[in-house]
């Protein structure tokens, strides 16, 4: 069981992440997008969005260092067993935390808005679900493995998902770890494997060409157009 769960299921889940993201990309371009809903209501958006992505991104490096940094690495550029826990607890809540509270004021504004609601799908939904319940589960083995617990993931969820990408497969490391990781990193792979299939696709689609794009050049109007001349300050120059 141990095999199938923490085997079988992430290769699974992986393999439709990448197979599944080509397809798209390859027959739904013009759907490769996060449909943004900012003409409908942006109040609560500008709180919202800035919160759960910042936050996101914080969990995101704090995973990056957690999972794929071995505790030798740290230890030997000075950072202490203690002091990597503390910075794992202070900033891994406080960037969950701003997670889960954006997250929670989108899915408000997405259920009680009216034209927000409308343009919904249900795949959304599934995604939020799923989003909320991996970001849930992750904040709480943050606290309680941190706080409450003494098992180190470092040594074994940690060592399990390293292995994964280097076929160096451990699955009784992540049979042995407690529940909530368990848990946590199942659903996570399940929204890895949906992830293709949903709005989630436009992280992949950052905007760094308007880094480098040239400078749009406005042609000023005609005065002998239209029946009405320049309002007081857009007078032409020159």
């Amino acid at each position: 069981m141990n095999s199938f769960l923490f085997v079988v299921v992430p290769y699974v889940c992986l393999t439709t992440f990448v197979v599944g993201h080509l397809w798209r990309y390859r027959y739904d371009k013009f759907g490769w997008t996060t449909r943004s809903s900012q003409l409908y209501e942006n109040r609560l958006l500008r709180l919202g969005s800035p919160l759960f992505h910042f936050g996101i991104i914080g969990v995101f490096f704090g995973h990056v260092i957690g999972l794929g940094i071995p505790t030798s690495w740290t230890e030997a550029v000075g950072v202490s067993e203690g002091l990597y826990h503390f910075f794992a607890v202070s900033i891994g809540a406080l960037a969950g935390a701003a997670t889960v509270i954006g997250m929670a004021i989108l899915i408000y504004r997405r259920r009680t808005v009216g034209p927000v609601f409308s343009v919904t799908t249900r795949m959304d939904k599934v995604m939020y679900l799923f989003l909320a319940t991996v970001i849930l589960l992750g904040l709480f083995n943050t606290v309680a493995a941190n706080i409450f617990g003494d098992y180190d993931y470092r040594e074994g969820v940690s060592v399990w998902f390293r292995g994964l990408f280097r076929f160096d497969l451990h699955p009784e490391l992540m049979g042995e770890a407690p529940l909530g990781f368990q848990l946590h990193g199942l659903v996570a792979f399940a929204l890895f494997a949906l992830w293709p299939f949903t709005r989630l696709v436009h992280v992949f689609s950052a905007p760094l060409g308007y880094l480098t794009r040239p400078y749009i050049v406005y042609r000023s109007r005609d005065e002998g157009l239209g029946s009405h001349r320049p309002r007081r300050g857009w007078d032409r120059v020159g």
